[in-house]
């Protein structure tokens, strides 16, 4: 599902980002990437969603060499992904149900189908009760449920999160990390970076382990 190859990214001359990067992750698998502040953990998740560009290397989505990519074909490939930001990035003027709805309108949808896959993911997430809400009426743990909704509404076949429960107490935590393993059990290929060691050390999950921008441990599947 997601495949990289002697990967190479830098943010400019003597800043690398991201040095010789190989790791393989299957689909439906559920992963952490894991690290220290600065080790590279989101610029991973930018390279799979296609927010950045490697300099060298191989990056394969879906059995594809995305980064050989042209501009106009990346839309295509990165609707098949679904992203939760660390700030959630929702709009404060829109409802609940708008801002998941969002991707349908900026695609066309018909309003009949909008309305129905962004009931059914408020009902996923448990907040149907908070549809017609707006983001600054919501606590964090509601905000990121709204956020994961938004990024599994068009079924995408990844989903990515870049440290979903940073500002969240543990049992606020606990549900998102729930939630996301119902996600995941529907079929769904997911990676959270966390720097969160101990919510990690209790899991079975793989774990992906980055140090000054390389991958120490995880990055091939133990057979």
């Amino acid at each position: 599902m997601i495949q990289m190859y002697h990967v190479h990214m830098s943010y400019g001359p003597g800043s690398p980002a991201l040095v010789d990067i190989t790791l393989r992750v299957e689909k439906a698998e559920f992963v952490f990437v894991t690290g220290p502040s600065g080790a590279g953990k989101t610029s991973l998740l930018r390279l799979i969603f296609m927010a950045e560009r490697c300099e060298s290397g191989q990056i394969l989505l879906f059995g594809q060499n995305v980064a050989r990519l042209k501009e106009k074909e990346i839309p295509f490939i990165r609707r098949r992904i679904g992203v939760v930001f660390q700030d959630f990035k929702l709009l404060a003027s829109r409802t609940v149900k708008e801002n998941i709805g969002l991707v349908f309108e900026v695609l066309g949808k018909p309003r009949r189908e909008i309305a129905r896959k962004t009931n059914e993911v408020l009902r996923l997430v448990g907040l149907e009760h908070k549809a017609n809400s707006y983001p600054l009426k919501l606590s964090g743990g509601e905000q990121q449920r709204v956020a994961i909704a938004r990024a599994i509404v068009s079924d995408p076949q990844i989903l990515l999160a870049d440290e979903p429960t940073g500002n969240l107490d543990p049992e606020l935590s606990r549900e998102i990390y729930k939630l996301l393993n119902e996600i995941n059990a529907r079929g769904v290929t997911v990676v959270v970076a966390t720097h969160d060691i101990g919510w990690v050390g209790r899991t079975q999950k793989r774990v992906i382990q980055l140090q000054h921008s390389r991958v120490v441990t995880g990055g091939l599947k133990a057979k």
